[in-house]
């Protein structure tokens, strides 16, 4: 019994961490962080496993997910960290154009709430109901938090990138 569940979880687990890693990458901005709370987020999926439904798992998952990106802000604990020089290249191989980056830049800020909202509601594709229930309010304060986001993101938003 608890080898097929493990089974399950480890195929549940290879087939979605580089998705829920990237969605976590959106949120935060930094791909070690992103990998750190992927990981422990499917760390507290795995210890409830045996009482998740199978056809909601991957809405259970967003919720810990973008949880936990607030949970780190909330609490200040955002890692940003120094560095004396900037890498040669992207964290595994990822590239970037220039206007990825200025995106990303502009993303990281609007406010992480508002920014959790914009990230589930078009970088994960979700519904504005799928969104309200991961972040436990209601689909007015996702609509209203995704306008107040969108103003922010278009402030941050260099107006010579608009243009590319």
């Amino acid at each position: 019994m608890a080898r097929a569940r493990d089974t399950e979880f480890a195929e549940f687990f290879s087939a979605r961490f580089d998705t829920y890693r990237r969605i976590a990458h959106a949120l935060c901005g930094d791909w070690a962080e992103a990998e750190e709370i992927a990981q422990e987020s499917f760390v507290k999926v795995y210890a409830r496993w045996s009482k998740i439904r199978r056809e909601t798992a991957d809405a259970y998952l967003r919720t810990v997910v973008t949880r936990a990106f607030l949970d780190t802000r909330r609490r200040g604990r955002a890692r940003e960290h120094s560095v004396p020089e900037v890498p040669d290249t992207a964290v595994d191989g990822e590239s970037d154009v220039p206007e990825q980056q200025v995106l990303r830049a502009a993303l990281l800020g609007v406010p992480p709430g508002q920014r959790a909202v914009l990230v589930l509601r078009f970088v994960a594709d979700l519904s504005v109901d799928d969104v309200a229930s991961a972040l436990g309010c209601s689909p007015g304060t996702v609509k209203s938090q995704t306008a107040r986001g969108l103003v922010a993101l278009r402030a941050a938003y260099p107006a010579s990138a608009r243009s590319v």
